[in-house]
């Protein structure tokens, strides 16, 4: 049983799926009918995801504290654990996160499952950009990839 919400953000209208016990799913909306019904967020978890994001987009959180359970393979599950340890404010290549899950051949296979992140922003995915420095692909756009390095980087580091 899983409940959800949308929540209105700079970025356009989230949409937030969780079971009980741990988000499963956020995404980007383009949905523009009445949303009305399915704005508010009925479960307390929701409600947390809700004000955490709210406080990111107010650049007084860095950090997200939630239970995430994203559906994917092994490999997947691997790599969105690792886009977890990048800080905020900070990028890192798609070399760099291959590096890091222990398999330096694997720079398609990262960007293909940095694709297949069902849980966007508190899996940030936004963070892995080109080796060349350049912005590379994201499910959400580039607009809404570069807005959010933008948005970290005016927010700092802690």
């Amino acid at each position: 049983m899983s409940n959800h919400c949308i929540l209105p953000s700079p970025l356009g209208l989230l949409f937030i799926c969780a079971t009980p016990d741990a988000i499963t799913e956020l995404r980007f909306s383009d949905e523009t009918g009445n949303t009305e019904q399915n704005m508010a967020p009925a479960t307390p978890l929701l409600q947390s995801a809700c004000r955490q994001l709210t406080e990111y987009f107010n650049g007084q959180r860095h950090h997200f504290e939630l239970p995430l359970a994203p559906k994917g393979t092994p490999f997947q599950q691997g790599v969105w654990q690792a886009l977890q340890t990048i800080p905020h404010g900070e990028h890192r290549s798609y070399k760099d996160m291959a590096l890091l899950i222990g398999n330096p051949n694997a720079m398609r296979a990262v960007g293909l499952a940095n694709s297949r992140n069902p849980i966007a922003i508190i899996i940030p995915c936004h963070r892995v950009i080109g080796a060349s420095g350049k912005l590379v692909g994201y499910a959400g756009g580039l607009a809404r990839k570069s807005w959010l390095l933008q948005h970290e980087a005016a927010s700092g580091n802690d």
